[in-house]
């Protein structure tokens, strides 16, 4: 195989890699796609030799990663080199994978680890690297990366109070899940007995009268919902479809425990009046 393809073969995984590191589908393919421009001019004119290709991907497509965390949080992190007995103590939940049964909140709770915090707990819970490989990658020591990891599992298995999801950051992670088509993460966002429905206006206006269960609604807006974008319907956090700048569909969420339970389309004119654009939890 060339390099050409070896990389298609690896682009699933690394592409699997950076959406779990950053969080966003769409930034990490434009992660993965820098990735390859690096490998493209590397290998340009046969001057460098990479003995592991695969190796040698994850290392350049998780620091990309590790630099989009840093530049997304300018704030100080305690990322400082850790050494001693506290950094080389065996770790008795190295085995314990938290990263993909621990809830709904993980996400929120990752996007609040430091960026080294994030890229050892994800590269090892997740992935399964070894903490050389880690270390590597963040050009560190294994014990120092082993720590790291440790220090995020014990954040990410006892969250915070406060790390508790938002309604607005629930609505506006089951949007972002629905436009990147994860299905995986709609059916984590989504109550068991989630239902969607609609007013007459929005039923008129093409949208489906009922859709009952978390598998059909996650199945329906697995990979729609392109264009809306996060509004307040009243003082509630929800989405819309709008069409020349104006709100043509509401999207109304309920969210209870962490977990959407129901959506509404409306489309009557008195809803849409009262839709408001917003930024996060920011109204307009």
């Amino acid at each position: 195989m060339d390099q050409t393809e070896i990389f298609e073969a690896e682009r699933p995984r690394l592409l699997g890699i950076a959406s779990r590191v950053l969080g966003d589908h769409a930034e990490a393919q434009d992660v993965v796609q820098q990735a390859w421009l690096r490998l493209d001019r590397a290998t340009t004119g046969d001057t460098t030799v990479i003995d592991n290709l695969p190796a040698w991907l994850t290392t350049v497509t998780t620091r990309l990663c590790l630099d989009r965390l840093r530049a997304r949080t300018p704030m100080p992190y305690e990322d400082v080199e850790l050494v001693g007995d506290d950094a080389t103590a065996p770790d008795p939940a190295d085995d314990v994978a938290l990263a993909d049964t621990v809830g709904i909140a993980l996400q929120a709770v990752i996007d609040r680890l430091s960026p080294r915090e994030r890229v050892a707990f994800v590269l090892h819970d997740s992935f399964g690297f070894e903490f050389t490989t880690i270390a590597a990658v963040l050009d560190s020591t294994p014990a120092a990366a082993r720590k790291l990891a440790s220090r995020a599992r014990a954040k990410v298995a006892q969250p915070a109070a406060d790390d508790a999801l938002a309604d607005w950051e629930v609505v506006d992670a089951f949007m972002s899940a629905a436009r990147g088509g994860d299905l995986v993460r709609l059916l984590q966002l989504l109550a068991p007995d989630a239902v969607v429905g609609a007013d007459e206006a929005a039923v008129l206006a093409g949208t489906p009268a009922s859709i009952e269960g978390r598998e059909e609604v996650a199945a329906f807006f697995d990979g729609s919902a392109q264009s809306a974008l996060a509004v307040y319907v009243g003082d509630r956090p929800g989405s819309a479809w709008f069409l020349r700048g104006e709100a043509k569909v509401v999207f109304d969420f309920t969210v209870e425990g962490g977990l959407v339970r129901g959506i509404t389309f409306r489309a009557d004119p008195d809803v849409l009046a009262r839709v408001v654009r917003r930024s996060g939890p920011a109204r307009g």
